[in-house]
């Protein structure tokens, strides 16, 4: 099912948590919340949205990392009811694609809830505070030809991080349903 995310809801709190990667590291909100803010994206292996963005997003989020601006990646998938999005091969679709970020297990699928995170991918962009400031798309290509795009989130999380406030103006990001657990 195709959704988009709701509109920014400027200085709402980040939730804390802590979360394993696939190969059992833990990361946490408070040790990633830095000078420059922090991205926490919510995507999926299996997402035709989050395939056809998968070399942007690479590109785009290791710019952020090399200028100072924290990313966190996590997966609320049920992944026991779509296997595609498991641990490892989570770990295949990070290494294929080059992910600098860690991507991070939500097995039992609290974080997403916390968060409000509606399908994949969803991008919340908080400031050094924990406020968010973010909540729009990648880029305005959306599936389409990426040669001449504007990459939304990029000018967004430097924005953040130059200034605590998100720009005014966001388009909501569009992607597949997240896939809730029908025993939570």
């Amino acid at each position: 099912m195709l959704l988009d995310t709701p509109i920014c809801d400027f200085g709402w709190q980040a939730p804390s948590f802590t979360l394993k990667s696939p190969l059992g590291e833990s990361f946490s909100l408070v040790n990633n919340l830095g000078e420059n803010g922090l991205l926490i994206m919510f995507i999926c292996s299996h997402c035709p949205y989050v395939q056809r963005i998968a070399k942007r997003l690479s590109q785009d989020t290791a710019l952020l990392i090399s200028e100072g601006i924290n990313v966190l990646v996590i997966m609320s998938n049920d992944y026991k009811s779509v296997p595609a999005d498991s641990p490892a091969n989570m770990e295949k679709f990070a290494k294929q694609h080059g992910f600098l970020f860690p991507y991070l297990v939500d097995e039992n699928q609290h974080v997403g809830k916390q968060y409000g995170a509606v399908c994949t991918s969803d991008f919340f962009g908080f400031n050094k505070h924990g406020e968010l400031q973010y909540r729009g798309r990648l880029d305005d290509a959306k599936m389409n030809d990426a040669t001449n795009r504007t990459a939304e989130l990029v000018n967004a999380m430097r924005q953040i991080a130059t200034t605590d406030k998100g720009p005014e103006q966001q388009t909501p990001s569009m992607g597949c349903s997240i896939k809730w657990s029908d025993t939570l």
